[in-house]
C-alpha cells in the first residue's frame, strides 16, 4: 500500500503542490528517492534513517521507494525529511491518520499566521509526533508569534540642523518616494537615512504576510516572529548583482526583495558597480524582480523605497568654499565622479538634494523640539490618505502616490491654469522626460497630502519642482 504525503516545493513565494508517496514492498532491502531530488534530498534516506532509529522505529528490512510527485518539478532542500519521515511511518503502522499541518516546532509561531482555522501541529521530534497520532500526548496548537520591536530606534532629534534634508526626508516617507542625497563627508547622510524607519508607519496586515513570505524564503525569521516593522537593507558597495537583486544556485531573493515595503540604502552611491546599479532600473518601475535561468524562471516582489547618499566628487570637498582639487577643475573633477551614475536611473528617483555641511554653530544648539513621533504622526496621516483615495477609486493595489500610473495619477493630480502653466514652462526649461514629469506630479501630490490640501496647489508644485534641479545636474554629468 502507498501512503500519501503532501508537502509542496517553491518558486520564489510561490508554492507548488508536492506528493510524497511512499511504498515498503517485499524484496531486497533498499531505499531509493525518486522524482528529481536534488543531492540534499537524496540524503534525506540517512538522516531520516537514523531519525527513525533513534526514536525506536526500526525500519523494515524490505524496499522502500519513495516518489515526489510531479516528477519534472526539481526537489530541492532539506525540508522533505519530515513528509518522507511521516510516510514512512504510516508506512510501517506508527500512524495512519489524516491531519493538518505538520511542521517542526521551530516553525511554529510562524506556520500558526497561515490560517486560524487550520489544524497545525508542531512537533520536536517524531516521539512527540507518535504519541499524538495515539492519543497518549497532545500537542496544542502553537500561537503566531510577533517579535518585540526594540523601543532604541534612532530619532530625527538626534539630528541637529539639516531642516531641508528632514523635510525631503518627510516627503520621501509620506509618498513612498526615491531619493539621493549628494553632500559632503559627515554631512550626516547617513544618520538622516538611518532614522528613516522611524517616522515610516507599521505595515499592514497585507504588507506584513508580503514581507514575511520573502523573509522567510530568505530563512530571515527568527524563532518563526514576525515583525510589523518595516525592512531596512543597507548593503555594502562591493554587493555583486546576485546580491542585490536576487540570484544564486536557488535563486534566492536579494536586498531589493528583503526591502520590499520597506528601504533599500545605497551608502557611497557611485561606488556600486554601474552594471548593479542599472540593474535596478526595472524593479523600480515594475515593484518586482524576475530572475530567469537556464531551467527556472522566478518572480520576487520588490517595492521599496531606494534612498541613495554620495559625495559630490571623489574627495568630497568639490563644493568647499576656495578648495581647488589637485584633479583639476572642481566642477570637471564633480562630474566624472557622478558621472558614474546613469541618466535613466537618476530620472527614476524623485527628490534630488544637497546636504550641507553642518557647522559649529548648529551642533552647539540645543537638540530640535520636534522628533520622529510628530513627523511619523504626519506622514501616517497622509499615507491613510492616499490609501482612502485609491480605495475609493478601486485601485486596492496602489497604496502611495509612488505607485500612481497612468490613469490614476491624471485622475488624483489634476493641476488647475496656474498648475499648467508652470509645469509646462519648467518641463521645457528642465528637459523633463515623460517620467520625470510624471514624478514631479507624484511628489507634488504628496505635498498636498502633508498639507490636507484636496488639491494640488501652485506651491506645491513648485517645491516639487525644486527637488528635479539638482538631478538635471548629476543627468548632464551621467
Amino acid at each position: 500500500m502507498v501512503q500519501h504525503v503532501a508537502t509542496v516545493a517553491f518558486e520564489g513565494i510561490e508554492a507548488r503542490a508536492v506528493d510524497v508517496q511512499v511504498q515498503v514492498a517485499p524484496g531486497l532491502p533498499a531505499f531509493n528517492v525518486v522524482g528529481l531530488p536534488d543531492k540534499a534530498v537524496s540524503e534525506a534516506r540517512e538522516r531520516v534513517r537514523a531519525a527513525l532509529i533513534a526514536s525506536g522505529l526500526a525500519l523494515p528490512a524490505r524496499r522502500i521507494t519513495v516518489n515526489m510527485a510531479p516528477a519534472d518539478l526539481p526537489k530541492e532542500g532539506s525540508h522533505y525529511d519530515l513528509p518522507i519521515a511521516l510516510g514512512l511511518m504510516a508506512a510501517i503502522g506508527a500512524n495512519a491518520r489524516s491531519e493538518g499541518l505538520i511542521c517542526p516546532y521551530a516553525c511554529g509561531p510562524e506556520a500558526a499566521w497561515a490560517s486560524p482555522e487550520m489544524e497545525i501541529i508542531a512537533a520536536g521530534s517524531l516521539i512527540q509526533l507518535a504519541n499524538h497520532f495515539k492519543g497518549s500526548q497532545v500537542l496544542m496548537r502553537p500561537k503566531p508569534k510577533v517579535r518585540e520591536t526594540p523601543d532604541t530606534l534612532l530619532d530625527l532629534k538626534d539630528i541637529k540642523g539639516q531642516e531641508s534634508a528632514k523635510r525631503a526626508l518627510e516627503i520621501a516617507a509620506a509618498g513612498g518616494h526615491n531619493l539621493l542625497m549628494v553632500g559632503p563627508p559627515g554631512a550626516g547622510k547617513s544618520m538622516l537615512a538611518a532614522r528613516l524607519p522611524s517616522i515610516l508607519p507599521p505595515l499592514s496586515p497585507a504588507e506584513l504576510l508580503e514581507v514575511s513570505m520573502v523573509a522567510s524564503v530568505a530563512g530571515e525569521i527568527e524563532e518563526g516572529a514576525l515583525t510589523n516593522r518595516r525592512p531596512f537593507r543597507a548593503p555594502h558597495h562591493s554587493a555583486s548583482m546576485p546580491a542585490l537583486v536576487g540570484g544564486g544556485l536557488r535563486a534566492k531573493p536579494g536586498e531589493i526583495s528583503l526591502a520590499h515595503h520597506g528601504v533599500l540604502f545605497l551608502d557611497e552611491f557611485p561606488e556600486f558597480q554601474p552594471a548593479v546599479l542599472d540593474s535596478l532600473r526595472q524593479p523600480l518601475e515594475s515593484g518586482d524582480v524576475t530572475i530567469v535561468r537556464a531551467n527556472y524562471r522566478v518572480t520576487y516582489p520588490a517595492r521599496f523605497m531606494m534612498v541613495g547618499a554620495m559625495n559630490p566628487c571623489r574627495c568630497g570637498r568639490a563644493s568647499d568654499p576656495g578648495f581647488a582639487c589637485r584633479r583639476g577643475a572642481n566642477d570637471r573633477c564633480a562630474a566624472d565622479y557622478q558621472g558614474r551614475l546613469s541618466g535613466p536611473l537618476i530620472d527614476r528617483i524623485d527628490l534630488h538634494i544637497e546636504v550641507p555641511a553642518v557647522s559649529a554653530a548648529d551642533l552647539i544648539l540645543p537638540a530640535p523640539a520636534e522628533g520622529s513621533r510628530e513627523v511619523a504622526a504626519r506622514v501616517a496621516r497622509a499615507r491613510d490618505a492616499q490609501a482612502a483615495r485609491y480605495a475609493a477609486l478601486g485601485l486596492a493595489g496602489i497604496r502611495t502616490n509612488a505607485q500612481a500610473h497612468g490613469p490614476a495619477l491624471e485622475e488624483v493630480a489634476k493641476l488647475d491654469n496656474a498648475g499648467l502653466a508652470l509645469i509646462r514652462d519648467a518641463a521645457d526649461a528642465m528637459r523633463l522626460s515623460a517620467r520625470g514629469y510624471h514624478r514631479v506630479l507624484r511628489v507634488a501630490r504628496t505635498l498636498a497630502d502633508l498639507d490636507v490640501a484636496e488639491k494640488i496647489g501652485r506651491v506645491h508644485l513648485a517645491e516639487a519642482l525644486s527637488y528635479r534641479a539638482l538631478a538635471d545636474e548629476v543627468r548632464r554629468a551621467a
